[in-house]
């Protein structure tokens, strides 16, 4: 069982982490802007349901292999890489019927859902991050580790949803504002589908 000290120094990095600028918090931003808040936080929770892979990968040590396999490693980020490209060229498409004052179909919340796991377990980076960050809260004396390892990850994703849900009602109100502009909502939607293709290029280039 790991202790209170212990929890208390885990959560405040996760905070922290889930704080700093990176590809997922960025992702909840821009969607938050362009849809609103209710589908920020359902992103959010596919989001968090993706480091469930992570932890899992972890914990039976299969994230050893996106760190040794070069092959692994390159195949995932491929592939979330061309998922970002997509949703690039669909917030692009987006902003041109907005322009043309076409009917935009909404997202049904199952898609935004999957959209979040989709965004956050094809980053081969997170499960080498859990990898390095998780096991240092870890101590044998306190039980069984895999156990620590899921807990651990249980929390970061407790930590992850309540910051992420933060910035998607922050960032709603935003872009309710932004969208009563002139050309707002088209410009929102060309920002997403640049901050899209930004990812899907850095995500492309990341080494192990």
């Amino acid at each position: 069982m790991l202790d209170m000290n212990t929890l208390l120094m885990f959560s405040l990095a996760s905070i922290l982490l889930a704080l700093s600028p990176g590809p997922d918090n960025i992702f909840v931003l821009t969607q938050s802007m362009v849809k609103g808040a209710k589908a920020g936080v359902v992103i959010t929770l596919g989001l968090c349901s993706g480091l469930i892979f992570h932890t899992s990968a972890v914990a039976l040590g299969v994230a050893v292999i996106f760190q040794t396999s070069l092959l692994a490693f390159n195949l995932l980020k491929i592939v979330g890489a061309g998922y970002l490209l997509y949703l690039a060229y669909m917030a692009f498409k987006d902003a041109s019927k907005t322009t043309l004052h076409v009917d935009q179909k909404p997202l049904s919340f199952g898609t935004m859902y999957r959209r979040g796991i989709v965004m956050n377990v094809t980053n081969p980076k997170v499960s080498i991050f859990f990898l390095a960050f998780l096991p240092q809260f870890t101590n044998p004396q306190n039980g069984h580790v895999t156990l620590q390892i899921f807990t651990l990850g249980a929390l970061f994703m407790v930590c992850a949803l309540v910051v992420f849900s933060l910035i998607a009602f922050l960032s709603s109100k935003i872009g309710a504002w932004f969208t009563q502009t002139k050309n707002g909502e088209k410009i929102l939607n060309r920002l997403a589908g640049t901050v899209f293709a930004a990812l899907a290029l850095k995500l492309a280039l990341i080494q192990r």
